[in-house]
């Protein structure tokens, strides 16, 4: 089978600006006139200190001093304000950009066809979804407008610098104690806000992988809504966190703006009544380190935000190649409705399938499984059992031939209007994190505690949770990994009744279970399969005995077909496998 082809061309700069910058050029024109503000206002000082030798130190006048000094704080003051609003402006509409980008990546993700994820790690994806779309900060947020502001600023100091002499270095240690003081304090507030984002990333992060190992379930129950619903919840929170650690960045930002400015405005101050008194000759050099700290700053600071943007970029090339593939239900063609009055008959006509081109693992499938009936599927590994229950749930798409529902042809089929009707029960079938009451709702999260309650019943789940201290309640681990194979199985076997579906299929449903547990649960399947469609893969034969046909499959073709005592009576490779585990 070919997968989905994604889209070669790299993200242009016409499209980034086009989709991410333009619809917030408000947000960036006020960003940019706030930098400027601030970088104008960062150039009052270099320029102050030439009135400080040309005017206050020839005329001695202490009065035009202050004016000066007053002049230069304020200026310092409103850098400081300007510089606090710029970064809270932007760079929390850049972490709600981001919030939004990964909630439609992840949408997407949970559209896609299930070949995608059996050839795509669920490591990458969460990277893809979770990382990948953090370089925009770096569009929306201060990086471009940075960039602007900073070239500004360059090419003025650049040109201020023509005339002006060598520099001198200051070196201010109250200042900068106060703003290391300032920053204990402040990292100490922020450090509580990073563990609980930590916390809730890895929330987020593991329920989102919990999600994509465990697609099949969705799919199979129809959950995809219910999924996105919880993963944005947790990407809000995630949001709501960084703004908050912001405002603290912003506020030591602001502040060391203002406390190294006024180290330099109070050598300015000392400088100048130190020139007064005869003590200090050479003042031109102080304009000119000013301005030309103010003119490499930006410069290297461009290279960082250079690198970031080209970071940015590469981010949104691999979300965009995401984004390209196309959803399963995507197809124009699948428009149909399957009916609430659905009857569950099956039709599988001339099917083949391939999972590469060119090597066939299904060859010339027909097989008719009437509502209300039970179909069993068995044969060796290998035999192609799974990937007619997968092509039967429109996990996978068959290569050519035709599968039918109640006459209704699958391609053309709105597949969430169809997995509605469909239950799964998995050979190593998943569990969420979480109580065993919320995995058995998972199906049908709106279900009535009738409803849950007989589910329970019919699976014999109470039979092991009457043991536990929380009961329903207890919280079983990542994968359900607190609980045994059989005590997983009939959970997840509750979870399908309580789905109320109108076809079954079950994947080695008995499998991870022991004797006694088997006994217990054999029951709870027959008052699953009764009036349900049902396909049933099986290796164990004894829980088959009672199926309305048995499917025999050897190297992906059918080669036996009937019932139990009619294949038994053929002696063919029905029988072999019967007498095999008969001795076992």
């Amino acid at each position: 089978m070919k997968e989905n082809q994604t889209n070669p061309k790299k993200v242009s700069i016409t499209k980034v600006f086009k989709d991410i910058v333009w619809p917030r050029w408000k947000l960036l024109l006020i960003g940019l006139i706030l930098i400027i503000i601030n970088r104008l206002c960062g150039l009052v000082l270099p320029g102050a200190s030439k009135y400080l030798m040309d005017d206050v130190v020839v005329n001695k006048d202490f009065e035009m001093l202050k004016t000066v000094v007053i002049a230069v704080i304020s200026a310092i003051f409103v850098q400081a304000i300007s510089s606090f609003a710029l970064t809270r402006l932007l760079s929390v509409e850049a972490q709600r950009l981001i919030a939004q980008l990964r909630v439609k990546v992840q949408k997407h993700v949970m559209s896609l066809p299930i070949s995608y994820f059996d050839n795509t790690k669920s490591g990458v994806l969460v990277s893809r979804i979770m990382s990948d779309v953090e370089g925009v900060r770096n569009l929306v947020g201060t990086g471009l407008v940075q960039l602007i502001g900073g070239s500004i600023t360059a090419i003025i100091s650049f040109f201020l610098l023509i005339n002006i002499s060598p520099s001198m270095t200051f070196f201010v240690l109250v200042p900068i104690s106060i703003f290391g003081l300032i920053s204990l304090k402040a990292f100490k507030f922020i450090r509580p806000i990073f563990r609980k984002r930590g916390k809730i990333r890895a929330e987020v992060t593991g329920r989102l992988t919990e999600s994509l190992n465990g697609v099949r379930i969705i799919k199979g129950f129809n959950a995809e809504e219910q999924e996105n619903k919880i993963f944005e919840a947790g990407t809000i929170r995630l949001y709501e966190n960084v703004k908050k650690s912001l405002t603290s960045t912003a506020i030591m930002t602001s502040s060391s703006t203002f406390l190294l400015g006024v180290a330099s405005t109070g050598i300015m101050g000392i400088g100048g009544y130190k020139i007064i008194q005869g003590e200090l000759s050479i003042g031109d050099f102080l304009a000119f380190t000013l301005y030309l700290g103010f003119m490499i700053a930006p410069i290297v600071q461009m290279s960082n935000i250079g690198s970031q943007l080209t970071e940015a970029f590469a981010g949104l090339d691999r979300t965009e190649e995401l984004m390209n593939l196309s959803g399963e239900n995507d197809d124009d063609k699948r428009k149909e409705e399957v009916p609430n009055t659905i009857q569950g008959n099956i039709i599988l006509k001339d099917v083949n399938f391939e999972y590469e081109e060119n090597k066939e693992v299904l060859h010339d499938i027909n097989i008719e499984a009437k509502a209300g009936t039970i179909t069993a599927l068995v044969g060796s590994s290998g035999s192609g059992k799974t990937t007619i229950a997968s092509l039967i749930a429109s996990f996978l798409n068959p290569t050519s031939g035709k599968i039918f529902i109640d006459d209704q042809d699958l391609r053309f089929v709105d597949l969430y209007s169809y997995r509605q009707h469909l239950g799964v029960v998995l050979q190593d079938d998943f569990l969420f994190e979480g109580s065993i009451e919320e995995n058995i709702k998972f199906s049908n999260p709106t279900a009535t505690e009738e409803e849950f309650k007989n589910a329970v019943d019919a699976a014999y789940v109470s039979e092991f949770t009457d043991r536990f201290e929380e009961g329903l309640q207890t919280i079983i681990g990542e994968r359900g990994v607190k609980l045994s194979g059989g005590q997983r199985q009939r959970v997840a076997i509750a979870r399908a009744i309580i789905a109320d579906p109108k076809i079954i299929i079950l994947d080695e449903a008995t499998s991870n279970l022991d004797t006694e547990s088997e006994a217990l649960i054999q029951e709870s399947l027959d008052r699953l399969m009764k009036g349900r469609t049902t396909i049933v893969i099986a290796h164990r034969l004894s829980t088959i005995q009672k199926a309305d046909q048995i499917l025999v499959l050897h190297q992906g073709n059918i080669i036996e077909q009937g019932t139990h005592d009619e294949l038994i009576e053929k002696e063919g490779r029905y029988h072999q496998l019967y007498k095999y585990q008969a001795r076992i």
